[in-house]
């Protein structure tokens, strides 16, 4: 059985992303299936070294005070789930034994037996966040033509003279390019001589009752909505508040606005990926501004909306463009949704999708 090597930033990026953590182990849960032995490789790029999600302030996208007053008011429970995160990656995969950083990266093949990569997914493409890094783009010796690129994204990439150059370059190293979002596609297959393809995120090839598999149910008697927060935004959580209040709701909440709990809210920032999965199946209502939530609503066929988000725009709008359910996605709040959701519909245009981003991952392996 051949040894498949998973490099993504999700371990040194574990601030209470479910969407990473999902990704790759929706990833490593398929390239198992296709027959492979997948190792995640615990990686480090030198741009995340000084990364740490026990001192989370440094990263934080507002930088205001009053957001680091919240995250400093939410740290009891950041601790709670970097634990549980880490669990999570020590106990779902066939984790390294040790941490790999460019200094030693091309020791992982004599010390995993590894005879391949896959690069992904999430935005490992994105200069803005990463640079072109070595081990995201597959250039170290170890990787070059032995490594594929499935969902990677750009994100919102801004590219100079000098990095469009070592971006054509860097891409000679795939001997496949899965890409998750549609803008980047004519580019690179212009660039390569290699397959090129929009593909689904990993967390679309698997269905409900793999991810039925983690899912802790909350312990809870009432009925809840549940608010999940990737970034503020005072129109999403009021409308939240609205729809909960109009439903005879609890509102549970997972965002960093720790003193919403004195509205009677739920904060639940501690939960793990599996307990995050339980409040999203369990949920009668979700509103998110997370991509990973919005999919997750979709798996457990969850009514729910879909607050537009910086940076996050053009892969919530693609996805919902594959359901069908481009009414779902929120600006203002005011929006007008249809009263129900035709999942049988969703889950057609999703299983053909499927199938052909599973096809493309397995030849390219």
């Amino acid at each position: 059985m051949k040894n498949i090597g998973i490099v993504s930033y999700n371990i040194n990026c574990n601030f209470t992303n479910y969407g990473s953590a999902l990704q790759s182990w929706a990833l490593n849960t398929v390239v198992g299936r296709m027959g492979y032995r997948p190792v995640l490789v615990d990686y480090c790029p030198d741009v995340l070294k000084e990364a740490d999600p026990l001192n989370p302030f440094k990263k934080m996208w507002d930088k205001d005070a009053e957001s680091r007053r919240m995250c400093e008011l939410t740290m009891p429970a950041i601790r709670e789930n970097y634990a549980k995160f880490e669990k999570f990656y020590t106990e779902r995969f066939n984790r390294t034994a040790k941490k790999y950083t460019p200094a030693n990266f091309n020791d992982i093949v004599a010390d995993e037996k590894l005879d391949g990569f896959v690069c992904g997914s999430d935005t490992i493409f994105c200069v803005d966040e990463f640079g072109i890094d070595d081990g995201y783009y597959a250039n170290y010796p170890c990787m070059k033509g032995n490594a594929v690129a499935y969902a990677a994204s750009f994100g919102d990439s801004h590219f100079t003279d000098e990095t469009y150059k070592l971006l054509n370059e860097r891409l000679q190293n795939f001997k496949a390019i899965g890409l998750r979002e549609n803008q980047w596609v004519p580019y690179v297959r212009d660039q390569v001589k290699v397959p090129v393809k929009k593909v689904l995120d990993p967390t679309l090839l698997l269905r409900r009752e793999d991810y039925d598999q983690l899912a802790i149910s909350p312990k809870k008697s009432e009925p809840y909505l549940l608010l999940y927060a990737r970034r503020y935004n005072p129109k999403m959580e009021q409308y939240a508040i609205n729809l909960a209040k109009r439903e005879g709701l609890k509102v549970v909440e997972i965002s960093l606005r720790a003193t919403n709990a004195e509205k009677g809210h739920e904060m639940r920032y501690d939960a793990g990926v599996e307990e995050f999965l339980g409040l999203v199946r369990d949920a009668k209502f979700v509103v998110t501004n997370s991509f990973h939530g919005m999919i997750m609503s979709v798996h457990y066929q969850r009514p729910f909306v879909v607050f537009s988000r910086e940076q996050c725009d053009r892969k919530i709008e693609e996805v919902l463009a594959l359901f069908g359910l481009g009414d779902r996605l929120m600006v203002a709040g005011d929006e007008g949704i249809e009263s129900a959701v035709d999942y049988l519909g969703v889950q057609k245009r999703v299983e053909n999708a499927r199938m052909e981003s599973m096809g493309f991952l397995r030849r390219g392996l």
